[in-house]
């Protein structure tokens, strides 16, 4: 029934207004699509439940992986980490929702005679007359065609990789660069670099060169299901090259072990997995010339070179800008403050993406350059409020990432674990590893007057866990059977060194007699003499740009108009308006500005004030203020 009129309307004896409706009959098409409406309505319904559930899942997985944690800590159980624990219970989800939980997938009129010359991503269907519109979601083998109809639990789980990206990713890498201890890292910031970048490197090609022989003794055996090209090979050796010892370094900070260790894990975890997201692409990009698009080429590899230098500098410098640019003035709000300062922060990673760059290394930059300058004009409520989001951000991030790869290995649908190319692939990861570390450390001991001692050598063997970052770039891409391949394996050394090695860092530090308990500040002040011997050597390449820093970018950038006094006890250290640097004070008479930078680097995580308005620089939780009696910090 439908109403002809609302104005149609008759008065009762009561005085009530009624109306009048018109029946008439529908017509088939009508009805059809009525009922089609009402069915598409369910079937909307009932997904978002399943979205909702599928979501209370991943909470409760952090939930309970947080409350764990703290009874760990109450503890001081340190075998296993939070990351290892978010893993083990993502395993446990995925072994209940695959064989324990089973939700029909709606699978009607499967049609499999039509046929078209490429996979498109939208599809148009017209059903008598009326157009549908289907996107791709993903490729179907033909031996998963019977088996759609248990996969929708299965199927909603599993998330779109550009999540990872676009969402997971940038918290975490932002991080690292807002958080990084800018003394330890400038006072080992040539080798953090060499193994970062050369090393790196080295270790692509070690990983590639060995699976690709592997590869070919698969081939020869016939344990090879599909194409596997060495381009393939190399790519696997990009995404294992990255390394991200959450678990090793998270340990070191809660017994403080040595600081110049720490600082070189930290510098070279957070750079490599830069280098290698730009690797990977760089390897992707070659593309010789002719049909045959996997033979060597000299052209097309220096191109490759070519845009890994460019997405490198490009990424950089878009990265540094956008970090400078996020200039605030809105002390006076606090909220809009913090809140422009996060917008900008993420949207780094988005505009170096869609520029065509890298926004792992955009944001990285973004971080570091935001800590060092934007950090200082915040209000102090907003430089709390900062720190302390990204850090819940960083946290719940990676424990996320971590629960998904425990809840992969069983609801992913492609599959592919071949044991000789597992076996394949730890062997060339430990040899990759082994040849970045060892080679590089001789090289480097040859320039260092501190030296890298070989206990420091083998725990930063030890050290060189996988995670987030080779997960997130092995699960962006698993179309053919070499990428499901390499992301099967992947999670497998992911677990191992996360769970193994992880959790052996205790044992391996006592084994190696590292020292534990070590106060950063202590162990400058009984270094005075080693730090002077080696400033040359660790701020070389930074003096540079300490100096133009210093005296042109500082006072611009850092809300400061004109001379810069900066006090330590009876020290004074003061920039006029040019910049020109003058110290005054009767331990330190006659200074130069090599004791001015070595001063920095020591002091320059503590809070200063530079004419009336309150200068502080990000101070880490391990490193407490400094309170010598004899030449306190003045306020």
């Amino acid at each position: 029934c439908e109403c002809a009129s609302l104005s149609d309307r008759r008065t009762t004896e009561m005085g009530l207004s009624v109306c009048i409706c018109v029946c008439r009959a529908s017509s088939p098409q009508e009805e059809d699509s009525a009922m089609e409406n009402i069915v598409t309505e369910k079937k909307a319904e009932e997904s978002h439940r399943q979205d909702s559930a599928d979501l209370l899942i991943f909470i409760l997985l952090l939930t309970l992986t947080i409350l764990t944690i703290w009874l760990f800590k109450h503890r001081r159980f340190r075998f296993l980490h939070e990351t290892g624990l978010a893993m083990i219970y993502g395993l446990l989800v995925g072994v209940v929702l695959r064989y324990g939980i089973h939700v029909p997938r709606d699978v009607s009129n499967v049609n499999l005679n039509c046929h078209v010359n490429a996979s498109p991503a939208t599809l148009l269907v017209d059903v008598r007359g009326k157009f549908y519109e289907y996107t791709l979601k993903r490729v179907i083998s033909a031996n998963e065609v019977d088996d759609l109809q248990d996969n929708e639990m299965l199927r909603k789980v599993t998330f779109d990789p550009e999540v990872f990206f676009n969402i997971l990713l940038p918290p975490i890498i932002f991080h690292a660069g807002y958080s990084l201890k800018r003394r330890h890292f400038f006072r080992n910031m040539g080798s953090i670099l060499a193994y970062a970048f050369l090393g790196t490197v080295i270790s692509c090609f070690i990983i590639g060169l060995l699976m690709y022989g592997c590869v070919m003794l698969m081939k020869q055996v016939g344990q090879l299901g599909g194409d596997f090209f060495f381009t393939d090979c190399l790519f696997f050796g990009a995404i294992v090259s990255a390394t991200d010892p959450v678990t090793v370094l998270a340990i070191f900070n809660e017994l403080q072990v040595d600081a110049d260790l720490y600082a070189l894990l930290f510098g070279e975890s957070v750079l490599n997995d830069a280098v290698a997201v730009v690797l990977s692409s760089s390897i992707v990009a070659y593309q010789p010339e002719g049909d045959n698009s996997h033979t060597f080429e000299v052209m097309a590899m220096l191109k490759s070179f070519g845009i890994f230098l460019g997405v490198f500098s490009g990424s950089f410098a878009l990265g540094v800008a956008t970090g400078i640019v996020t200039f605030t003035k809105l002390r006076d709000f606090q909220l809009l403050e913090t809140a422009l300062f996060f917008l900008m922060s993420w949207s780094t990673f988005l505009l170096a993406e869609a520029c065509g760059f890298t926004g792992v290394v955009a944001v990285l930059f973004c971080g570091i350059t935001q800590a060092h300058y934007t950090f200082n004009n915040l209000s102090p409520e907003s430089q709390d409020r900062t720190k302390q989001l990204f850090e819940l951000l960083n946290f719940l991030a990676e424990n996320f990432i971590f629960s998904y790869m425990g809840l992969t290995l069983f609801t992913f649908q492609n599959h592919v674990f071949n044991p000789m190319f597992i076996v394949g692939a730890f062997l060339a990861v430990f040899l990759g590893r082994a040849a970045n570390i060892y080679p590089l450390s001789l090289l480097l001991n040859l320039g260092r007057r501190n030296k890298i001692r070989s206990n420091f050598q083998h725990m930063m063997m030890f050290a060189g866990l996988r995670g987030a970052m080779t997960f997130a770039l092995s699960i962006r891409d698993t179309a053919t059977y070499a990428r499901q391949m390499m992301f099967s394996t992947t999670l497998l050394v992911v677990f191992f060194t996360v769970w193994i090695c992880g959790g052996g860092t205790t044992q391996m530090l006592s084994c190696q007699h590292i020292r534990v308990g070590v106060d950063s500040d202590q162990d400058n002040s009984v270094k005075g003499s080693e730090r002077r011997s080696t400033k040359q050597e660790s701020a070389w390449l930074f003096r540079i740009w300490y100096n133009f820093d210093h005296n042109y970018l500082k006072p611009i950038l850092t809300h400061s108009d004109g001379d810069i006094n900066l006090t330590y006890g009876d020290i004074t250290v003061s920039t006029d308006a040019t910049g020109a640097h003058t110290s005054g004070g009767p331990a330190f008479a006659g200074a130069t500005s090599s004791e001015d930078l070595d001063r920095e680097l020591t002091y320059g995580d503590h809070e200063l004030v530079m004419r009336g308005t309150r200068l502080v620089l990000p101070m880490d939780d391990s490193e407490p203020p400094f309170t010598d009696p004899h030449n306190r910090l003045r306020m």
